[in-house]
């Protein structure tokens, strides 16, 4: 099953570097990695290339589109389209990927099945400490560097750090009372699964895309399970200047009306509605 992981970035080269030497760290590692410009300078194509020079192994592709504003879903649904992999796994191009990450998603891909993780948040004094060092020699998984960090705030969070033993986390993950609610910055589907309902909405912004995309799923019959607590990823801190609290309220109506009228297909995602998918035959 060739896999690819799709990650998002706009204007953070620090911190997609530490994301893609965790990525070059895995134990099976993805077959590529498409990263998913939503209209970033010149710096992040250098540091997409300064990687590449240092893990020449690791299959890079840098999908690019004009900044008009925050329009992450349309950059995710030509990363979808031009994709060539059979299964898809989607991090933020701030997310530190546990080791065990990818081949953890792999173990429980199901064509009927999307998997959806959670993160460890780091504040804004740990983010801006983090080395390229604590990353490739894995500190930032360990537990005592993520107490020690403030990020245990939780009980629940240190559970997401992979306290529990594999057979504990598989039981909890089957019973733990969240929704089962799609995350883009630790999700993963079959390709053809998303481009049946035509990938994300590209009219939502920030807020509610997600959520939105994997109530479609759903509603195709792509159920979600959690690897909440068996695919551990760490998230560094960022502003988030984009966030428009109008726009989270009508994104909220559309997520209730895809909920409600069994919502399956994006008008306005990969491909016109009445047309047939990329991939599809």
């Amino acid at each position: 099953m060739n896999t690819e992981l799709i990650l998002s970035t706009y204007n953070s080269p620090r911190a997609l570097v530490l994301t893609l030497l965790s990525v070059a760290r895995q134990s099976r590692r993805p077959d590529s990695v498409c990263v998913a410009d939503d209209g970033s300078g010149p710096d992040t194509a250098e540091a997409i290339a300064g990687v590449q020079a240092r893990v020449p192994d690791l299959p890079i592709r840098h999908l690019w589109h004009e900044d008009r504003g925050f329009e992450k879903n349309v950059i995710l649904n030509k990363a979808i389209a031009s994709s060539q992999a059979d299964y898809l796994v989607f991090i933020d191009g701030d997310c530190l990927i546990h080791p065990g990450f990818i081949a953890r998603h792999l173990e429980l891909a199901r064509p009927d099945r999307f998997l959806s993780g959670s993160l460890i948040r780091l504040d804004a004094a740990t983010t801006e400490a983090v080395t390229e060092a604590d990353v490739l020699e894995g500190r930032v998984f360990d537990r005592g560097w993520l107490a020690r960090s403030g990020s245990f705030g939780r009980f629940s969070t240190r559970l997401k750090a992979g306290l529990l033993p594999k057979w504990a986390g598989n039981a909890l993950e089957a019973v733990y009372p969240v929704g089962r609610n799609w995350c883009g910055a630790n999700g993963s589907a079959f390709r053809d699964a998303i481009l049946r309902v035509n990938g994300l909405d590209e009219t939502m912004k920030y807020g509610g895309g997600d959520k939105e995309f994997g109530i479609r799923l759903e509603n195709s019959g792509v159920k979600g399970r959690h690897v909440r607590f068996t695919a551990p990823l760490v998230h560094l801190d960022h502003p988030r200047g984009y966030k428009d609290a109008g726009r989270i309220a009508e994104h909220r109506a559309k997520i209730a009306l895809a909920r409600r009228n069994g919502k399956i297909w994006a008008e306005a995602g990969i491909v016109p509605a009445g047309r047939s998918a990329p991939g599809m035959g």
